[in-house]
């Protein structure tokens, strides 16, 4: 779906630069392209999603931080040590039985790194930025995503002055489940809220 949309924006002057760079590197053998992806994996997927994860977990898991988190997201993730570049301004918007929320980014400004990682390339494409807007629900319904009807889906425009992190739902099952467990349940994707977290069951089939 959205994973292969194409980026309608001309590339910047930065990105030439970068291509252009990469391109030399593995001329030279000085970088192999299989070590680049798996790096670029790393941060992209693991490391750090990994750190926003932390956040919903222990916000599933604490009523009090929940209720920091929702009141001051800056200083929230901040006390788990994930602050930074792009991690400023933070807001966080809780998912409810009546209410979902997604998120879109029209600049890489506007992209939380220090808890989301690197943004997909799905998610600063055009197509997603201006389709999540006019029709979120089919923008959702193609990562999987089928809301009822009498869910009110809003999309949050994230900026460089507030950078939106969704806090998803708890799921089924999750009840006896502890933070260290429960983070393993939170994708990048549930917490821009295109797709929801997964379930215990869900985890345990993979």
């Amino acid at each position: 779906m959205p994973h292969d949309l194409d980026h309608t924006d001309p590339p910047s002057d930065l990105e030439f630069r970068v291509k252009a760079l990469v391109s030399l590197l593995v001329e030279k053998g000085l970088v192999y392209p299989a070590a680049l992806d798996a790096l670029i994996d790393t941060y992209e997927n693991k490391v750090g999603p990994r750190n926003g994860a932390k956040v919903i977990a222990k916000s599933w898991s604490e009523p009090d931080y929940k209720a920091w988190l929702l009141d001051d997201a800056t200083e929230a993730i901040a006390s788990l040590g994930f602050t930074g570049r792009q991690g400023e301004h933070m807001m966080a918007v809780e998912n409810t039985p009546s209410l979902h929320s997604v998120v879109v980014f029209k600049l890489c400004s506007c992209y939380p790194w220090p808890v989301l990682g690197l943004p997909p390339v799905w998610c600063k494409a055009a197509p997603y930025r201006s389709r999540v807007v006019s029709g979120p629900r089919g923008v959702l319904r193609e990562f999987g995503t089928e809301l009822p009807e009498d869910v009110e889906v809003r999309v949050w425009d994230s900026t460089a002055e507030m950078r939106y992190l969704v806090l998803p739902m708890r799921q089924d099952g999750m009840d006896n489940w502890d933070a260290l467990r429960l983070k393993y349940l939170v994708s990048r994707n549930s917490m821009i809220e295109v797709e929801p977290a997964k379930t215990p069951a869900m985890a345990a089939a993979e």
